[in-house]
């Protein structure tokens, strides 16, 4: 009986060395970060930030089953000012970067499963590929097209936010040069697309937490700004505390991660 006991809490210890189960749940706006779908090229540095097409199936199949309801950043501007009201379980799809995958892979999925996702586009490596990207980690991978973006937006399934002119890292620039990267694309982006960005997520999730940095996210007129900072906002959010926080979802996750992501708002350590 001891031994059993013990051998009990061994497992637990284990298992809370590894996941977080022993959290409790926490509400508010999850929102998933996903780059990109599909399998990775052999050899990559990057396999984490790949999510085979199945296992993105399999996750947003979850967001059905368990009654989120995926929501724009548009949907979420107008709930913010009682335009509509606020889903009992709203869930954001993120992807940052804007890879071609996300149309030929992502795309199929969310119309399959009716979900609704937001892509931060880099402007200037549109149809081009990742430049700011090391190639000795990862071949250079083709990114989404102007047409591409065009189809997904008027499907009513997919919005877009700003990730930049270049993928910057804005706590390197000077202040001036980073205020040009964000008042920049999100101008080039609503001219391109014919609406507004409302939403902007940080490269690296660099300048996230600096203040003169944040400061010029919001003077360019984003409403939401993302860091990478893994957990679940309180919502309704308040901008003065700080970005909102995203789950990353990796590429080697199990179902059990995803669940307590989805309800812990982190899911190893």
């Amino acid at each position: 009986m001891i031994d059993a006991i013990v051998g009990g809490v061994a497992i637990a210890g284990v298992l809370s060395a590894r996941w977080n189960w022993w959290r409790p749940t926490t509400q508010g706006l999850p929102t998933l970060m996903y780059h990109k779908i599909g399998e990775h090229p052999p050899g990559s540095k990057l396999a984490k930030l790949w999510v085979t097409a199945q296992d993105f199936l399999r996750q947003m199949n979850y967001l059905k089953r368990h009654e989120y309801t995926s929501v724009l950043f548009s949907e979420l501007r107008d709930a913010e000012l009682g335009r509509r009201p606020m889903p009992e379980r709203p869930v954001l799809v993120t992807f940052d970067d804007g890879y071609a995958n996300n149309y030929e892979a992502a795309f199929p999925i969310l119309a399959e499963t009716g979900t609704k996702g937001n892509i931060f586009l880099v402007y200037e490596a549109m149809e081009r590929h990742n430049s700011w990207h090391d190639p000795s980690s990862e071949p250079w991978m083709r990114m989404l097209t102007w047409a591409q973006n065009a189809e997904m937006q008027r499907s009513g399934l997919v919005e877009f936010g700003s990730h930049t002119m270049r993928h910057a890292d804005l706590a390197r620039l000077p202040l001036e040069e980073a205020r040009w990267e964000l008042n920049e694309s999100k101008k080039r982006l609503e001219d391109k697309l014919g609406r507004e960005m409302v939403g902007f997520a940080y490269p690296y999730g660099a300048g996230a937490l600096v203040p003169e940095v944040r400061r010029l996210v919001r003077e360019a007129g984003y409403r939401y700004d993302f860091s990478i900072r893994q957990g679940i906002s309180p919502w309704p959010w308040d901008p003065g505390s700080g970005p909102l926080k995203r789950l990353l979802v990796r590429g080697d996750d199990t179902g059990f991660d995803f669940h307590l992501n989805m309800t812990r708002g982190k899911a190893r350590f």
